[in-house]
């Protein structure tokens, strides 16, 4: 994922918004080297020891024709780098197991430790022995460090239970936070980012929803979290799918509420949404599917094109140590002429992911003309709008067009933190990708603007920057 929130990877590949140099080559024999009948996990550890090596050509020599359509070679070079510039120089294979996939496919998953982390690879096969899908995530057991409880979530002022949010035909594991007492409570659902994410946002030792919610529940608010659908059946996003933002975020957020609203000793009438960067930008669409969710909370939400704000990271990734190699350079033309393939007119259904950062056209297509902001204007209910001035993945630009597009709604309300990062963690200077790894928690202050605005609205400081 492009670290916390913007990935598109429809293969629910992890990576990150920067990149480095491919480890040295080793001598472990090529992929392509392992007969096709070969056992699942030989050839599961033979593909990663390729993509170790930098041989990206010979990893992809086994792709069936989807999987080289959406992850040719040079692609998936740019993913592996950038998951190394997050990880660290990957190290070796721990373990193996098998994974569960419906006949004809066959699947491994690999325990891969990383110089910074451990993560999950998962390699499946279709029945012609051709690698039809490919997923990292991390390794939920072994992240680099411990979350701790922060100093203001009091595990006695509430009580934690397992639910599940059913959407469709998806099940959603989740976990809803209760205050206390006899309630009825007001509640809070929050909306990931993009990418594969669990119930906690969990990137290294950091948990940004966790945090919320122990928070939130904390000062009297019910909160639900729930798995992600890529990322708790990427085998099946695989094989099904994410057309549109409505089948990777809005539709589940959607029953998360529906959930509350039938849930004992939850205030139907006092349920918000808030949303974590995409999900941020998706809350207008999501006010405006159930125009019965009483408020809104955006986090770091880009308010302009997803192409825009990638197009922006990448950038920054480039130039951020001031200096450019010819990597970065033919990574960032990359990407600008893939943007301007997003945004000609004549852009069609049948072009293929690898030519759109990976998602296909039908979720470009369904974004565009959507500015979040400006719909918002429609929504005729609370709204408060976060902006951490430190964040490098969504920035201050986004931040001022939902105050433009909002003003004088006597509803919005909206704040900027000059120390906080895209997670609403505080750290010094220019905000870089690798802070993430570093633990923390959202900040006090953030917390406790969210319970304000959630249980006094129409009483919250309009403060601002």
């Amino acid at each position: 994922m492009r670290t916390a929130c913007l990935a598109l990877a429809s293969l629910a590949l992890l990576a990150a918004t920067t990149r480095a140099s491919a480890p040295p080559a080793t001598a472990v024999p090529p992929a392509a080297a392992v007969a096709a009948g070969g056992d699942v996990e030989s050839r599961a550890r033979a593909l990663v020891a390729d993509l170790a090596a930098g041989r990206f050509a010979a990893a992809t020599a086994d792709f069936d024709a989807k999987m080289l359509s959406a992850l040719p070679a040079p692609k998936l070079a740019e993913f592996w780098n950038g998951l190394v510039g997050q990880a660290g120089e990957f190290q070796a294979i721990e373990g193996a197991k098998k994974a569960d996939a419906p006949p004809p496919y066959h699947g491994v998953v690999l325990d891969a430790r990383f110089a910074r982390a451990q993560i999950l690879v998962s390699v499946f096969f279709d029945g012609a022995g051709k690698v039809a899908g490919l997923f990292f995530k991390p390794n939920r057991e072994k992240l680099s460090g411990v979350w701790a409880p922060p100093d203001y979530g009091d595990v006695n002022r509430f009580d934690e239970r397992e639910v599940t949010v059913e959407s469709g035909a998806w099940k959603l594991p989740g976990t809803l936070a209760v205050p206390k007492g006899p309630g009825p409570f007001p509640a809070v659902v929050l909306v990931h980012g993009s990418g594969p994410q669990d119930r906690d946002e969990s990137i290294g030792a950091n948990k940004p929803f966790k945090d919320l919610a122990w928070g939130l529940a904390s000062r009297g608010l019910a909160v639900l979290r729930y798995e992600k659908r890529t990322w708790s059946d990427g085998a099946r996003v695989q094989r099904e799918g994410v057309p549109t933002v409505r089948q990777e975020t809005t539709d589940d957020a959607l029953a998360a509420v529906a959930l509350l609203r039938r849930t004992p000793g939850i205030d139907p009438a006092r349920i918000y949404v808030a949303g974590h960067s995409l999900g941020g930008m998706l809350v207008p669409r999501i006010g405006m599917a159930d125009r019965a969710i009483a408020g809104f909370v955006v986090l770091a939400g880009n308010a302009r094109p997803l192409e825009d704000v990638i197009l922006e990271q990448e950038t920054h990734r480039a130039e951020a140590d001031g200096k450019t190699t010819a990597d970065e350079t033919r990574g960032l033309a990359e990407a600008k002429r893939q943007v301007a393939r997003l945004k000609d007119p004549a852009l069609g259904p049948s072009t293929p992911a690898s030519e759109l950062f990976g998602a296909p056209a039908s979720y470009w297509l369904d974004l565009r003309g959507y500015r979040p902001a400006e719909v918002a204007r429609g929504l005729h209910r609370p709204i408060l709008v976060l902006q951490g001035e430190r964040d490098i993945q969504v920035s201050m630009v986004d931040f001022g067009e939902w105050k433009k597009a909002l003003q004088g709604d006597r509803q919005a309300r909206f704040k900027a933190y000059p120390a906080l990062n895209h997670l609403f963690i505080a750290g010094q200077g220019p905000g870089t990708i690798a802070e993430y790894q570093r633990p923390g928690h959202v900040s006090r202050e953030v917390v406790e603007d969210v319970a304000r605005f959630v249980l006094a609205p129409a009483r919250s400081p309009a403060v601002g920057r």
